[in-house]
């Protein structure tokens, strides 16, 4: 059962969810997994994190002009950015850290620049 709130917010239609929509993001999936392959040296710990999921978390970082730390509140806080991004509330939100290697690894690649 939908609240009264997440129906309203979903006839209106708002910007992330339209943009979340138009783009295809799985077609980025072959790209960015290509840049994180590594073999896991055991199957103990934290499980990858989904590229698609941090792609899209990076792409509210640079719309929104947001620091990691102040893009991972508004993850947590923003029911629309939680949306957009693809996590309910079974998962668990990367943190700033996360974030920023990921990032990194991005910019190590060469293809930060190319996609923002």
């Amino acid at each position: 059962m939908r609240t009264r709130g997440l129906k309203k917010l979903e006839r209106k239609k708002p910007s992330l969810e339209r943009l979340s929509t138009a783009i295809p993001w799985e077609d980025f999936r072959p790209l960015l997994e290509s840049f994180f392959q590594q073999e896991r040296k055991s199957p103990v710990g934290c499980k990858r994190i989904n590229v698609i999921i941090m792609f899209k978390i990076l792409v509210l970082q640079q719309l929104h002009n947001l620091s990691d730390e102040e893009l991972e509140f508004q993850v947590n806080d923003r029911r629309s950015f939680g949306r957009f991004v693809g996590l309910g509330t079974m998962y668990s939100i990367p943190d700033a850290t996360t974030v920023a290697l990921f990032k990194e690894r991005f910019r190590q690649a060469g293809i930060f620049v190319a996609l923002f």
